[in-house]
C-alpha cells in the first residue's frame, strides 16, 4: 500500500513568514496603544464628533491617496526597502503627533503617517503573496492576522493604563516600537528576497483582468464595509461612546479594545484551517454576519459588560473572516504573477471604508445619537456578506483529496 500524500500541515511557513509577522507583531502592540487614547486626544481640542472622527479618517484618507505610488515604488526598489522606509516615516509622524499642540498640527501628522503605512503595507502583502505556498495560504494569512491580534489584545490595554500619564505618552512609546519593528526586518530579512527583478521576470496581472473575477470584485466590497466598520467607526466612536454615554474611562476603553481583539485571536488559528479545507466563501460570509449583526446591537447597549461580550463576538466574526478575505487576494493573483496593479485597489478599498466611515458616523452620532451610527454600520457590513453568494470559490485546492472543488470560471485571473 502507497503511503498517503503529504498533508499541507507539515508543510513549514518560509522563514520570510515569521520575520514579517515578527515585526507586524511589534507594530500592531504599538498602534494597539493609540487606538484608545487617539479620539479623546482630538477631543482634547474641543472640537466636535465629526471632526473628532476626520482624525482617524486621515490616517486612511493618506493611505489611499499614496496607495498607487506604494505600489510603484514597491516595483521599482523591491519590497524591503520600501517597507523599511515605510515603518520609518510613521514612527516619525506618530512622534511628531505627541508633539502637537492645535488640532491641526495632530491631523496633519496623523495623516502622513498613512504614507508610510501605505509603503509598509503594500510590501507586506507583496511578499506573503509571492511566498505563501498555495495550501498553507489560509494559515499564514491567519497566522499574520493572528500577530496583528495579539498585539491588538496587550496594546489597548497598555494603552488605556498610558493614557493616566496623559494622551502623548501612549504615541512616543509607539514610535519607539515602530523603530524596533524597522531594525527586526532590516536585521532579520534577507535583501535579496525583494529584488525588483524578481517581480518583473512575472508577467504582469492587470486591474482588468482581476474585477473579471467575482471573487476579487466581492473582496473589495468586503474590505470596504470591514474598513468602515472595524477601522473606522469602531475606533473613531467606540472611546467616544463609553466615556461620554457608558460613563466609563479610557482603561474600560482600552479593555473594551483589547476584548474585541481577543475575540478575533480565539478563533484565528481555526478560521485559516477551515479556510484552506473548505474555503474562503463560508467564513466571510458567517463572519461579516456575526460582525455586522453584534455591532448593529451596540444600537441598544446601555451596559459595560454587555458591550464588552458583544465586542468579543464581533471581533470573533472577524476572526473568521480575515484569514479568508486576504487569502483570496493570494488566489486571484497566484504565485506565477506579477500583483502589478491588484493589491493597492484591494487595500485602497479597505481605507476608502475607514475614511468615510468614521465621518458618516460622527455625523450620524452628532444629530441622531451613537445607536444610529452603530445601527447603519452593522448593517453596512451584513450587507457585505451579500456578494459573496454569488462568488467563485477562489481556493481550489479547498476538498477532502487535495484536488479542486471548484474550478475558475473562464475568464477568472485564478492563476494558482
Amino acid at each position: 500500500m502507497s503511503a498517503p500524500p503529504p498533508t499541507a500541515t507539515r508543510e513549514p511557513f518560509p522563514r520570510e513568514i515569521w520575520v514579517l509577522t515578527g515585526a507586524a507583531f511589534v507594530i500592531a502592540i504599538g498602534y494597539g496603544l493609540i487606538a484608545p487614547v487617539l479620539p479623546r486626544y482630538a477631543s482634547s481640542f474641543e472640537v466636535d464628533y465629526a471632526r473628532i472622527a476626520f482624525v482617524v479618517s486621515a490616517f486612511a484618507f493618506c493611505r489611499l491617496v499614496f496607495a498607487p505610488f506604494g505600489g510603484s515604488l514597491v516595483r521599482r526598489w523591491g519590497e524591503r526597502p520600501v517597507y523599511l522606509i515605510g515603518v520609518l516615516v510613521v514612527a516619525a509622524s506618530t512622534g511628531a503627533c505627541a508633539l502637537a499642540t492645535t488640532y491641526t498640527q495632530l491631523l496633519v501628522f496623523r495623516g502622513l503617517g498613512g504614507v508610510g503605512s501605505t509603503m509598509f503595507t503594500v510590501s507586506a502583502v507583496g511578499l506573503i503573496v509571492r511566498l505563501s505556498p498555495p495550501p498553507l495560504r489560509g494559515r499564514i494569512s491567519a497566522a499574520y492576522a493572528a500577530t496583528w491580534l495579539i498585539g491588538g489584545i496587550l496594546g489597548p490595554v497598555v494603552g488605556g493604563q498610558l493614557a493616566r500619564f496623559g494622551f502623548r505618552v501612549p504615541f512616543v512609546v509607539y514610535a519607539i516600537a515602530l523603530l524596533l519593528a524597522a531594525a527586526v526586518v532590516a536585521v532579520l530579512l534577507p535583501a535579496g528576497v525583494s529584488a525588483p527583478a524578481a517581480a518583473d521576470a512575472l508577467p504582469v496581472m492587470t486591474l482588468r483582468e482581476a474585477l473579471r473575477d467575482s471573487a476579487y470584485v466581492a473582496g473589495l466590497l468586503s474590505g470596504f464595509a470591514n474598513g468602515w466598520a472595524n477601522f473606522g467607526v469602531r475606533i473613531a466612536l467606540v472611546p467616544l461612546f463609553l466615556t461620554e454615554i457608558l460613563g466609563t474611562d479610557d482603561a474600560m476603553t482600552g479593555n473594551a479594545l483589547a476584548a474585541f481583539a481577543l475575540g478575533n485571536g480565539l478563533v484565528l488559528t481555526m478560521s485559516g484551517r477551515w479556510s484552506d479545507r473548505v474555503g474562503r466563501r463560508l467564513p466571510i460570509i458567517v463572519g461579516l454576519t456575526v460582525n455586522g449583526a453584534l455591532t448593529a446591537l451596540v444600537a441598544g447597549c446601555g451596559s459595560v459588560w454587555l458591550f464588552l461580550v458583544i465586542s468579543l463576538g464581533a471581533g470573533a466574526g472577524i476572526g473568521l473572516f480575515s484569514p479568508s478575505q486576504q487569502a483570496v487576494v493570494a488566489d486571484v493573483v497566484g504565485r506565477n504573477r506579477n500583483a502589478g496593479s491588484v493589491l493597492p485597489p484591494f487595500q485602497m478599498a479597505g481605507d476608502l471604508g475607514a475614511i468615510l466611515g468614521p465621518v458618516v458616523a460622527g455625523v450620524l452620532a452628532e444629530r441622531a445619537g451613537f445607536g444610529i451610527a452603530f445601527l447603519v454600520t452593522g448593517i453596512l457590513v451584513v450587507l457585505a456578506a451579500v456578494p459573496w453568494f454569488w462568488a467563485r470559490e477562489s481556493n481550489r485546492l479547498a476538498s477532502d483529496g487535495g484536488s479542486p472543488r471548484w474550478a475558475a470560471p473562464r475568464g477568472s485571473a485564478d492563476q494558482t
